[in-house]
């Protein structure tokens, strides 16, 4: 037997001989052997259980965590806003007659994230196509910052939005966002107001709104594309706006003028009806069309202060008259110029001879005005104007309104010039308000630019003035229109009655005569007065024809234009004969 048999016999016999036969007498049994395949299997069923309950682990936290952000509130991530706060959205603006004087469009603005942006160069390269006048430097600073939100073009149109898609630009995005949209253009803008890019108001009742609370809604989210708001409703009347818009552009071409303005104003109730001041603005473009040169973005109807020239002497004859120190039987000497402390008071029109209260008013006499002022006193005189609102700021919703100036001082001089328009500046609003209490029967109701009824505004209204005084201002306002300087602003029908104001310009320290600024004070109709019409001119340059440059030919024309065109509107009917009825004849 070879040696690799003998080792192969002796190996089989050691390791698996397992039979009786096999064993050596008085050796132990054989151990039992369990083949390693049932080792195997067993392992493999362990693994397999811990592999499945640490998948069912995993997905049980992730189903959680999807629950929970699911069921959490929005939060803001990097500089990107709340989508609520991108589109917040405002209340339409209505006139008194349901007309939209303000909405909100829907528009998308463009954005870039830029560490998604491949090539700066070629991205800016590509939107100068669409937006040729895209800043080249600026947009590339924002493409190369380290920031992961940049807005490159706020509110886009359509077009634009489409074009820029197209291009394919990787990194480039847009986000919802709203517009504001005036129907009216500039014929409103100084009453309505503007918002700026952010939707937020700047400047008109806009503003106020934002004042009122929706700043605050809008801040907490509640403002979004969803959201309803009611929409707000103005005193304006748009077709009546858009009236003075047309007299006030007019005017200013006609007579060459730097400035021109207008208020429409219910006596009864204090109701703005229209209000304009040019030069305007177009408040879809407010960046682009507000000149900064001519102040076209500033409300000189309630916003400037003027000295507003003989209108005064209307003040200044119911201050007299309602004292009781004077009469509608008085006479004033104007046969000779007052002089006083250095200075003297002559009249424009000099008529050199006594007059009575309606010849004062009728013929504009400084004299008599100054003399009027002087038998009710200094004090008297500065009581009665604080009385009317005309030494403080004017109390209603628009947020352009000046305060008044004065004298720190009163002096007899003082009150003299006050009586004829100098020496006091106010704003042609309250100039207005103050004359609607000259013939309401002598309330003194704040002005206010939303809707108001005559029994709201009686609950506020302040007595000023006996009724029998401002039964005589009606009579001398209409006397100024059929004989005095007023004339020009008759309109047949409508009996309007009013008052001129002619003042000369400070120049270099000293009043010029080259240099005016006009105005005329009007109520319509003059019988029972429903509306004060108040038009102011800066500085007009060319005469009407047949005519000078004072108010009486200009502001007093605006007036009657503005009233011939609007009262048809306003309801009021015209009135013929002595008894107020429309003449017949038969040919």
């Amino acid at each position: 037997m070879s040696f690799l048999s003998r080792i192969m016999v002796l190996k089989s016999k050691a390791h698996f001989n397992t039979g009786a036969g096999g064993r050596e007498p008085g050796s132990a049994p054989p151990m039992a052997f369990e083949g390693t395949r049932k080792s195997s299997g067993g392992q493999t069923r362990n693994r397999v259980a811990i592999m499945i309950g640490a998948f069912t682990l995993v997905y049980a936290v992730i189903g959680g965590r999807l629950v929970q952000y699911g069921m959490s509130a929005p939060q803001t991530v990097s500089s990107i806003m709340r989508a609520d706060n991108t589109v917040a959205s405002r209340p339409d603006i209505l006139d008194r007659n349901g007309e939209i004087l303000a909405t909100d469009v829907r528009t998308v603005s463009l954005f870039a994230e830029p560490h998604k942006i491949v090539d700066p160069d070629e991205a800016i390269e590509l939107l100068s196509t669409v937006l040729p006048d895209i800043d080249a430097k600026a947009t590339y600073k924002k493409l190369t910052s380290k920031s992961r939100f940049q807005w490159l073009r706020r509110q886009l149109t359509p077009k634009q939005q489409s074009e820029i898609l197209a291009l394919g630009i990787p990194g480039i995005g847009f986000r919802p966002a709203k517009r504001r949209f005036y129907p009216s253009g500039p014929i409103a803008a100084h009453f309505v107001g503007y918002v700026n890019i952010d939707n937020r108001g700047v400047a008109g009742m806009e503003k106020y709104l934002d004042t009122q609370g929706l700043a605050d809604l809008a801040e907490l989210g509640m403002t979004s594309v969803n959201a309803k708001l009611e929409p707000v409703r103005l005193s304006m009347d748009l077709r009546v706006q858009n009236i003075v818009h047309e007299v006030l552009a007019d005017a200013m071409t006609r007579y060459k003028s730097i400035a021109a303005g207008a208020v429409v104003l219910d006596a009864n109730t204090g109701e703005v009806l229209a209000l304009g001041s040019l030069p305007d603005f177009d408040p879809n473009n407010p960046a682009d069309t507000i000149d900064r040169k001519t102040k076209s973005d500033m409300n000189r109807v309630s916003g400037g202060i003027f000295e507003m020239g003989s209108t005064f002497k209307a003040f200044t004859s119911a201050m007299a008259l309602d004292s009781g120190k004077v009469s509608m039987n008085d006479t004033f000497d104007a046969r000779r110029p007052l002089y006083i402390a250095g200075f003297t008071i002559h009249d424009f029109h000099a008529t050199r001879r006594i007059l009575s209260v309606t010849d004062v008013f009728v013929h504009s006499s400084n004299i008599g005005s100054a003399k009027m002022a002087d038998v009710v006193g200094i004090e008297g005189h500065r009581e009665f104007l604080t009385r009317l609102g005309l030494l403080t700021r004017v109390n209603t919703e628009l947020p352009e309104t000046a305060t008044p100036s004065q004298p720190r001082i009163w002096k007899k001089i003082t009150s003299m010039t006050v009586a004829f328009g100098h020496g006091v500046s106010t704003t042609p609003l309250q100039t207005a308000v103050a004359a609607a209490a000259l013939m309401n029967g002598g309330k003194l109701i704040q002005p206010t630019f939303l809707p108001r009824t005559l029994e709201q505004a009686n609950e506020n209204a302040v007595l000023v003035l006996k009724p029998k005084t401002t039964q005589n201002m009606r009579k001398l306002f209409r006397a100024n229109v059929l004989d005095g300087s007023g004339r020009r602003a008759d309109t047949p029908g409508l009996l309007v009655g009013g008052k001129t104001g002619t003042a000369e310009k400070v120049v270099n320290g000293r009043y010029s005569s080259a240099v005016r600024f006009n105005a005329f004070l009007a109520a319509f109709p003059i019988n029972d007065p429903k509306y004060i019409v108040l038009t102011i001119i800066d500085e007009p340059k060319v005469p009407h024809e047949g005519c000078g440059v004072t108010a009486g030919c200009n502001a007093g024309i605006m007036a009657g234009e503005i009233i011939r065109r609007s009262a048809p509107m306003l309801g009021v009917k015209p009135r013929f004969g002595l008894d107020g009825t429309a003449l017949l004849e038969s040919y």
